[in-house]
Parts: C-alpha cells; structure tokens; sequence
C-alpha cells in the first residue's frame, strides 16, 4: 500500500495547475463554478459529487459501442479534445474515443465511449490523509481548494484497474493538465501503456512538464513555453495545427473588414464586454458584429441582444470556432487563444481586455510576440480598427509562423497527414 506522502505526492501532481499562483488569485466569478467560495457550498458539492455522480453511477451500467481491449485510446476530457483528436480516429479503426464515466463532452456525449468511475468511492479513505498532508506543504490552498483534491482522489488506481483490464496499445491525449487526465497518464506509466500528446490550443508556462513518450506539438511558442515549465522528456516534434488543415485554404483575403467578431470567456467582466459592444456598435453602424461567449461560459448574455437587435450571435457549443471566424474579417478578444486561429485564416486579430482583473495580461504572449495588435483604452480599438478598415494585409496571417511550424512550408495545410505519420512510425515502432 502507498503510504500518505505517496497518495499526497500523487494528488499534487493531479492538481499541479490548481496549486498555482495563477488559480488561486482568479476572481471570485471564475473560482465559484469549479470550487465555490463558500467552505459550506464547498462542502456540499463535494457531497453531491459522491452521491449523484458516484453514487449515481453505479447504477448506470456503462454500454460501450465499441471494444476497448488492445485499441489505441484517444482520451477526451471537452468538446474541443474531441474534435482536436477526431482525425486519428478517421484514419485509424483500431483507434476508439475515450472519456470518464460523467465527463461533459459537449455535443459529442453519445458517441464517446466511457470508463467507469464507480469504483472511486473505494478509495475515499484516503480523502482525509492526503487533506492533512498536503495542508502541511500547500498551506491555506488546501483547505481552500479540499472539494478538488476530493474530486481527484481515486481516479489514479480506477483508470490503473481500466488499464490492467484492457490493455490499449498506446493512449494519445489532448489534454496534460486536467486531475483525470493527469490520474491516466500516471496510470498508463506505472502499467508501461505508451503515450502521446496532440496539442489542441495554446499552451502557457503555468502547465505541468510534458511527460509523455511522444509529444506532437503546433510551434516553435509551445516548445519553447514547455521548456521553462520543466524538461521535456521523449520525442518531440513540430507538426503545426492539424485542427486547422481544413480550413487553411480558406484564408480571408478580403480587403476591408465589414465583419468583426467579438470572443470573451469567463475572466472577462460583463460591463466590460456590454461597454465595448455599445462603444463598437455607435462608432461602427455600418459594421456587422457577431458575439461568441466561451463554450463554458455559462453567463446569460441576451440582454445584449435585446439592446442591439443587429448583433449576431455564435453558439459556441455548436458552431466551432473556424466556422465562426470564416464569417468574419477580424476578431476583438482578450487571452484566448481564438485570436491565433483568427490570424492563421487572416483575420486581423486585436487583443482588448475587458476589466481590469489582475489574472492575466497578454497570457499567451501573443501581443509580446507580435501575433496581435494591442488597443488599451476604447478611443485606441476604435482606431486599430478604422485603421485596418479599409486596408486589409493580404499576408497578415504570416504573423503565426512562430506558433504554426508548418506555415509557408510545403507541409502548410497538411498537418493532420504529418501527425498521423509521426503517430504511426511510433506505435508500429514499439
């Protein structure tokens, strides 16, 4: 049996992001949805996550539509994975998609195929133990954050049993930060599984080091981003954005902009995204502008609609993002990594926060990098945007040579192909 410092060692490396500076200082708006500020709320989520979702589980028997046993596992934890992940499937039938028994997947929930988590309530015993350990190094984090480490507890020996049962012949991830994802990759090391890691989106210096035996990534950033997270351990290669191929050839070479996109995700404040669209609606009336909340972003934002019945809205949850941004010739965002997809189909991409939180300032580095222009104040966006109005750049999307290693290469537009080639020299080479 593992002793305390194992278990509490274990669950540290599960929540690495969550023990971040970073997510502990998000505003009260953002932490409430994943662990509520309230000690009691806390509390009671943590209860109903035992007995709705366990508890609950255990009577929901899991029906596979397809066999797990010696397959290539493609793990999910989002929607996003799924569709970052759905062209090894394409090409490989040995491949199946996978996720945790109640993991929100979006449109795809039916057609993911799940491991069972029931057994997780055998190893709360261990809640209250690794709770005091990790209150001795972590501090007041842990007591803040209990809920969390109480939601990662077990998911390293369910997904070891689901391993030692199966035996996939490799697992490829999209995602090394999430508790469950993390609990597999542990688990797929100890039971001598091989693992690979796609990356989906952009990546940050807060994230865990790589540990995987083959990590595919889009650019020149996320390597060197990694590196100054830890090292960077088995092969690495370059391959560009293999979510992208398909709608590369569909770069924008209009040379105005009639239609802006406006992104926002759950760190930015409300009144800040209402004062820009009514600032942007008044000094652009010609314009047409389309709203996209994040997938996750559960704010209801109609009375924006109400007040301005021209504004256009994209469902995030049922439009991706390409399709979003092939409807518009630029994009007004804040941290998300959307403005690197705009400037990829040459979508002129401004970064604009909206508040003031503290969190996060150019997050990804894209304005450092010179991806995107920067507008601090209102006056400044108005005349970004009067300023590439009617001039367009034909070449704009050149600006993402340093986050997509195959652009203006012969491989550009072809990543998906060069990936799987990587992927499949790797797993017949083992």
């Amino acid at each position: 049996m593992d002793s305390v410092a194992t278990l509490a060692a274990r669950i540290r490396n599960l929540l690495q992001l969550r023990f971040t500076d970073l997510f502990a200082s998000l505003p009260e708006a953002v932490l409430n949805p994943i662990s509520p500020t309230s000690p009691l709320r806390r509390l009671l989520k943590t209860l109903g996550y035992a007995a709705v979702r366990l508890v609950g589980n255990g009577f929901r028997p899991i029906r596979n539509p397809e066999e797990l046993r010696g397959a290539v596992w493609l793990y999910v934890v989002s929607q996003n994975n799924y569709e970052a992940l759905q062209f090894i499937r394409e090409a490989w039938p040995d491949s199946v998609l996978v996720a945790g028994q109640s993991k929100e997947i979006g449109r795809y929930n039916a057609v993911v195929n799940r491991l069972s988590l029931r057994r997780k309530l055998l190893y709360y015993w261990q809640f209250p133990l690794v709770l005091l350990s990790l209150a001795r190094t972590e501090g007041r984090r842990a007591w803040r954050f209990f809920d969390l480490i109480f939601n990662a507890v077990g998911y390293y020996e369910v997904y070891g049993r689901a391993l030692r049962h199966y035996r996939p012949r490799a697992i490829v991830f999209a995602n090394d930060h999430n508790d469950d994802s993390r609990a597999l990759l542990l688990a797929a090391r100890a039971c001598g599984v091989p693992t690979a890691y796609v990356q989906h989106a952009s990546v940050s210096t807060n994230f865990p080091p790589l540990a995987f035996d083959l990590s595919l990534l889009e650019g020149q950033d996320a390597l060197d981003k990694y590196r100054q997270c830890g090292p960077v351990p088995g092969r690495t290669e370059l391959v560009g954005m293999p979510k992208a191929d398909a709608y590369l050839s569909q770069k924008n070479l209009q040379p105005t902009i009639r239609r802006v996109g406006i992104a926002c995700n759950a760190l930015d404040a409300t009144d800040a995204i209402a004062a820009v669209v009514d600032h942007l609606i008044q000094d652009f009336p010609a314009l047409t502008f389309t709203f996209r909340p994040h997938p996750n972003d559960r704010r209801d934002f109609g009375f924006l609609q109400r007040k301005h019945p021209q504004l256009l809205f994209s469902e995030a949850r049922r439009q991706n993002v390409f399709e979003f941004l092939l409807a518009q010739d630029a994009l007004i965002a804040a941290d998300t990594s959307t403005h690197l997809e705009a400037t990829l189909l040459n979508l002129v991409s401004i970064y604009y926060r909206f508040g003031t939180h503290a969190i996060a300032d150019d997050y990804y580095g894209y304005v450092a990098h010179g991806l995107v222009d920067r507008a601090r104040t209102l006056p400044e966006l108005t005349a970004l945007l009067r300023r590439y109005q009617p001039h367009k750049p034909t070449n704009h999307y050149r600006r993402a040579a340093y986050y997509n290693a195959t652009l203006g290469t012969p491989d550009e537009g072809h990543s998906q192909r060069r990936a799987l080639r990587l992927l499949n020299e790797w797993v017949n080479g083992r």
